[in-house]
């Protein structure tokens, strides 16, 4: 009897909140085997898990040299968010292992999620919920978002979707991108400028760029020292774009209003006294988590997996170049 084909889930909330497609892939024949860690899984558990692996659904598990390698089977990553800096995608290439994400699937999620964190800081709400809970009813002054100017830093889908959402309240947009895209500007009626003028006009600085080498600390003292002393920081992508210990002197010093971090360096020496500050709101990388959002990336992280277990290339494909290689595990070249 033909061994069936295992299919390993590591991303938590897929096996919470995606038990039809759970059922979809194993009524397709596939064995499914879930992370059973209720956590991000080490290296070295993940090891033995890949082993005999054919597809993976995958969420910020380190997929790095010594997993990859130890995947002999493995035919595909399939991506369950938008992210990669987690992934070792020229290694995973060479070996001839296709890689996806869900880029689209989350923007509405994410967009809201830095809008919510504008929001928070502007109008002391999380303090002042805190307060009243311990019975102080008094309140701060807040500040108005309506006819200020939002700084978009990065223009991908998720920085696009805080854009229009930002003329939908009456903000003047800014935008920078290593790439711009002038088209969508004039369409949508904002703005290209460079990252240092976008960062001594704005009073809203919301950031949307990937986990690179080129945007490691792209926010550091230099650049808060650009920003007025009354701007938010908005960070809803990736820790280290920014600077946590130039943050925190910042903060600290009065140079910044305030800071809305859905991402933080947990293991830095700065995140408790990040976590200590009354200007400073944190969520757990919780940007993407809304029902809609979780089921629109479990569709497609599935259709994804589906088309390379089929011999097909995937509508989310990241690594185009894997099919053309001497050695591709799907094309079986």
């Amino acid at each position: 009897m033909m061994q069936k084909m295992k299919i390993l889930i590591t991303t938590r909330t897929f096996t919470r909140f995606n038990a039809e497609l759970i059922e979809e892939l194993a009524a397709a024949g596939y064995s499914v085997v879930t992370n059973t860690y209720g956590r991000l899984l080490e290296e070295e558990e993940l090891i033995p898990l890949i082993a005999d692996a054919d597809g993976v659904i995958a969420g910020l598990d380190p997929f790095g040299p010594a997993v990859l390698r130890a995947a002999q089977r493995l035919r595909v990553i399939a991506r369950y968010g938008v992210g990669l800096d987690n992934i070792d995608i020229p290694l995973a290439t060479e070996l001839g292992i296709v890689v996806t994400n869900t880029p689209g699937a989350n923007k509405v999620a994410v967009a809201e999620q830095a809008i919510g964190l504008m929001f928070a800081l502007a109008r002391h709400i999380v303090t002042e919920s805190r307060a009243i809970k311990r019975g102080v009813w008094e309140g701060g002054v807040g500040m108005e978002l309506s006819g200020k100017i939002l700084g978009v830093v990065g223009t991908g889908r998720i920085g696009r979707e805080v854009a229009a959402l930002g003329l939908g309240l009456r903000m003047q947009v800014l935008c920078y991108d290593i790439y711009p895209d002038h088209r969508w500007a004039g369409t949508l009626g904002v703005q290209y400028v460079s990252l240092p003028e976008l960062l001594s006009t704005a009073d809203v600085v919301s950031l949307h760029v990937p986990a690179a080498r080129d945007t490691f600390h792209l926010i550091g003292a230099e650049e808060l020292n650009m920003m007025k002393s009354t701007a938010l920081l908005i960070n809803t992508a990736r820790a280290e774009i920014i600077d946590e210990a130039a943050l925190c002197r910042a903060l600290r010093e009065g140079r910044l209003r305030g800071a809305g971090l859905d991402v933080l360096e947990r293991d830095s020496p700065f995140a408790e006294e990040l976590l200590s500050m009354d200007q400073v709101v944190v969520t757990p990388h919780s940007g993407a988590h809304t029902v809609e959002a979780i089921a629109r990336m479990g569709r497609e992280a599935v259709d994804n997996l589906l088309a390379v277990m089929k011999g097909e290339r995937p509508p989310g494909i990241v690594n185009k170049e894997v099919f053309d290689l001497p050695v591709c595990r799907v094309t079986g070249s």
